[in-house]
């Protein structure tokens, strides 16, 4: 049997924003919850937060550490430093273990433990990431907006996210990175409305401490810009929900339904690592459902 002090009623696996709003639901139910962080967030280099209402513009580790301030003051709620190594069902608990050698249980997990992005292989792309090359317009293009602007993509993500980021700048230009792969009715949409296409092959993002000041070609030119938008691959953060058995969509996602649980009962997860809509905001709403869910359930079988 192990120690009472080392099990719980949950472990979440991920101190950002959806496993600290997690933490607060379940802290607010009384129940006994651990969480285990790296503090590794997948937007370290990202200057601010917005469209996220009372925090719009705030740093995002701001906004981390007055939440993590805030859960705490629920006395059934712990946070460990730690990385997470291996987990598995043992009876009616999951057994964690962590990189320092310690070991937890608990009756349900959640995984909150985002995603690593894919830097292109682009020289200054990755230190301009969050900063100058972004994902989201609606987290950044506010701040740009107006400002000389590319998008890198090509073929119909090339098309989709063109149309989308031109709502901020129309002065825009479309980096295909080679040669294009559009329609030629794609191609004549986008220069319909003044949309440049370079086909050059991009070997630099040149910048000032992660702000752009130009794009590279490899046949020595330049395209000066004020922020790039791209799309990137992505690895999930932690291999251990796949390894448990949760199903990972095409998408590469953690599968969830409308209540952040997983397809392993008792395992859910909330975050950057179940969709592709990446905001505070959004990984804070999960979090907060699926502790709600999670203590739910918890009722349902203590009230059987």
């Amino acid at each position: 049997m192990m120690e009472d002090s080392k099990r719980f009623d949950v472990i979440i696996i991920g101190g950002s924003y959806a496993g600290l709003s997690a933490a607060m639901a379940l802290g607010r139910s009384l129940k006994k919850v651990l969480i285990i962080d790296s503090g590794k967030p997948c937007n370290k280099q990202t200057p601010h937060s917005h469209n996220f209402i009372t925090q719009d513009g705030l740093p995002p580790e701001q906004i981390a550490a007055a939440a993590k301030d805030q859960v705490l003051k629920y006395s059934t709620v712990t946070i460990h430093e730690d990385f997470v190594i291996g987990a598995a069902k043992a009876e009616d608990d999951f057994m964690i273990s962590t990189q320092s050698g310690e070991s937890f249980a608990a009756s349900k997990l959640l995984f909150a433990t985002g995603i690593s992005d894919q830097m292109l292989d682009i020289k200054g792309f990755a230190e301009c990431w969050g900063i100058s090359v972004l994902h989201c317009p609606y987290c950044h293009g506010y701040e740009v907006k107006h400002q000389p602007m590319g998008v890198i993509a090509n073929g119909d993500l090339g098309f989709e996210f063109s149309r989308l980021i031109y709502n901020w700048s129309k002065n825009l230009v479309l980096l295909t990175n080679g040669q294009s792969t559009l329609s030629l009715e794609q191609t004549e949409r986008i220069k319909h409305h003044g949309i440049e296409i370079i086909e050059k092959e991009i070997v630099e993002i040149e910048h000032n401490q992660g702000y752009i000041t130009n794009v590279v070609f490899k046949d020595g030119s330049k395209q000066k810009l004020s922020a790039v938008f791209a799309k990137v691959g992505f690895n999930q953060h932690s291999t251990l929900p796949e390894q448990l058995g949760c199903n990972i969509n095409e998408q590469g996602f953690i599968s969830v339904d409308d209540f952040q649980r997983t397809t392993i009962s008792g395992i859910y997860a909330a975050g950057d690592n179940t969709t592709m809509f990446r905001a505070v905001s959004a990984a804070t709403a999960a979090g907060t459902k699926a502790g709600a869910m999670i203590n739910k359930e918890l009722i349902e079988e203590a009230f059987s």
